[in-house]
């Protein structure tokens, strides 16, 4: 099996894109970018050269990958990046204290909010989701 550990990236090479397999990434002159000759999309170089992401996109987080001397990987950031699950983690726990008090206070209610707590529950948990992807 190869190794997953990651190598700078040279600005002046050619690479596969991450995105197609059939494309190929090309640098641009004078910047620290490279773009796809398929799929049109520009990627940027971090200030290390190790990790590249993509420039244009309606993904709501950064896409970026990590080059391992033959293929990409996704790179991961942490928590600090992004405070979206943190505010999500927040919410949940928010949602079932409360839950908890108004089950003590009105036992005749206590179905309909159960429900409603676990449909929040399910569309934050999609949210989370579709975030880390």
């Amino acid at each position: 099996m190869r190794p997953q550990k990651s190598q700078k990236i040279d600005l002046s090479s050619e690479y596969p894109c991450p995105c197609r397999r059939r494309g190929r990434l090309l640098p641009i002159v004078l910047t620290e970018a490279f773009g796809c000759d398929r799929c049109q999309q520009i990627f940027v170089v971090d200030e290390k050269n190790q990790v590249i992401e993509q420039l244009s996109t309606n993904y709501p987080g950064k896409r970026a990958w990590r080059w391992t001397g033959y293929r990409w990987i996704t790179a991961h950031y942490g928590i600090g990046e992004s405070g979206l699950p943190l505010i999500l983690v927040i919410f949940l726990v928010v949602l079932f204290i409360l839950l908890s008090l108004a089950l003590r206070l009105l036992p005749s209610i206590s179905m309909i909010l159960t429900a409603l707590a676990i449909l929040l529950s399910i569309v934050v948990l999609m949210f989370w989701l579709a975030y880390r992807r």
